[in-house]
């Protein structure tokens, strides 16, 4: 498995157990790291994952609730939410990831964590996202 997807698995998880238990994010990511270690170029992008959609965590949820109208952000499956904060952040607040990297690595983590029916949900909110914000053209 490649570094920057167990960086990005990590910090979902974080965001997972932040989410359901409201604990401080530092200390959820700084602890996801010592029990998974991963090179410092991956930690450093798992801590600003989990850090970036913390500090943008209203910003994101109306994204998510923009392009996903038919369902209440607080709806949506935990481990959907977090997927598509993670990756709406990455596509963007950030600069270095190409939005079809963005979009295949959230997919892939809604069909490994998520329901049956998380990759089509994660893939249509993205992809409408991604239209209508522009982002396409970003490679």
């Amino acid at each position: 498995m490649k570094v920057r997807h167990r960086a990005r698995v990590s910090a979902l998880q974080a965001l997972f157990e932040i989410d359901c238990a409201s604990r401080n994010p530092t200390v959820v990511i700084e602890r996801r790291l010592q029990e998974y270690p991963l090179p410092e170029a991956g930690a450093g992008f798992a801590r600003d994952l989990v850090q970036g959609v913390s500090e943008h965590q209203e910003e994101l949820d109306a994204l998510v609730g923009r392009y996903a109208p038919e369902w209440p952000v607080d709806q949506i499956a935990i481990i959907d939410r977090n997927i598509l904060r993670i990756a709406i952040y990455e596509i963007l607040m950030r600069d270095d990831t190409p939005v079809k990297v963005a979009i295949n690595e959230a997919v892939e983590l809604a069909k490994e964590f998520g329901s049956d029916s998380s990759g089509r949900f994660v893939n249509g909110v993205l992809g409408s996202l991604v239209s209508a914000e522009g982002a396409a053209g970003r490679q």
